[in-house]
């Protein structure tokens, strides 16, 4: 297929890439031209604006957006539907609020112009693992484009196969989802990422437990001295706790055990907040990720060791560069 990609950040240049190895022709545009021209060089098509490369694209156009949510991304959605045609498709891979794509697909939808939302996960590492995408739109419209998703999509892998799913949507397997109407993509995206809070709160608090096993607070009988890198690296062989984040963890612990280079300092882009909003909305009980959003917010007024292995697992899956310890 033939597909246009604006942004070409962390992501959206890995998107591109993994789309050009599978064969797809890409055209690409990003107001910086650095990105864009590295991609040129590995097979894309450069367009020096939005006019330009959906003027390029053949009929029906389909552009994938990974912009930052928010202005950015309503700003090239707005743009866009002036310049496609029925029939053409906007696709926002990005971490945009839910709701908002309910009111743009039905904008388009008056223009005759689809619209599909991706919650796109895999950060840095999406070009060699693969992409997990929750995919939200028109159903029809979602299957003919399956050949991009395809592509982006890990695949199955080595992971053993879950009992009991004969007869069901076999992507899933592949690692995209078809989760419903536009919305859903981004819904299902801003619970996993609300749940990867909790997930990595508790690690962090566990870490740090750890790490102050030998606290001048105890009693010197009481004191333990506990190595936090090679607990990671055990924990990641066999215990139940095993995962990416952990591998993660294990990574940043290896490299600096007292993780100097991280000051604490944790961000949140948003999906935190949002699904707190929808736990309130549906009368929901959400202690733990509630709670590990108000974590966040804390660490940027005081840090602990909890906070800078939040800040190594952070860089570690999204290149996200928090505060380093110099700049406090």
């Amino acid at each position: 297929m033939q597909i246009g990609i604006i942004g070409l950040g962390r992501m959206g240049a890995n998107i591109a890439r993994r789309l050009l190895r599978a064969g797809q022709q890409c055209l690409v545009y990003d107001r910086d031209p650095a990105p864009a021209a590295a991609l040129v060089a590995e097979g894309a098509l450069a367009k020096p604006g939005l006019a330009e490369l959906v003027g390029a694209l053949a009929a029906p156009r389909v552009v994938w957006i990974m912009l930052p949510a928010g202005a950015a991304t309503e700003q090239a959605i707005a743009e866009l539907s002036a310049l496609l045609q029925p029939g053409d498709c906007i696709i926002d891979g990005g971490n945009s609020f839910w709701q908002d794509d309910i009111r743009r697909a039905g904008q388009l939808r008056g223009k005759g112009v689809h619209y599909v939302d991706v919650g796109t996960s895999g950060g840095v590492w999406g070009l060699e693992r693969g992409f997990c995408l929750m995919i939200g739109g028109e159903a029809g419209v979602v299957a003919g484009l399956d050949p991009i998703f395809a592509a982006l999509a890990p695949g199955k892998g080595e992971i053993a196969a879950t009992s009991g799913r004969a007869g069901r949507d076999q992507r899933v397997e592949q690692g995209y989802l078809y989760a419903g109407p536009n919305g859903a993509g981004h819904f299902v995206k801003m619970i996993h990422n609300g749940i990867e809070y909790g997930m990595m709160q508790a690690m962090a608090e566990g870490f740090d437990i750890l790490k102050n096993a030998n606290s001048a607070r105890l009693p010197p009988e009481l004191r333990l001295a506990i190595d936090v890198a090679d607990v990671a690296e055990v924990w990641r062989r066999g215990s139940v706790i095993t995962s990416w984040l952990l591998d993660l963890t294990a990574a940043a612990l290896a490299a600096d055990p007292q993780l100097a280079g991280y000051a604490g300092h944790v961000e949140d882009s948003g999906e935190g907040r949002w699904t707190v909003e929808a736990a309130i909305a549906e009368a929901v009980p959400a202690e733990v990720l509630s709670s590990a959003l108000f974590a966040r917010f804390r660490s940027r007024q005081s840090h602990t060791f909890a906070e800078q292995v939040l800040s190594a697992m952070r860089q570690g899956f999204g290149g996200h560069l928090e505060p380093s310890t110099a700049d406090h």
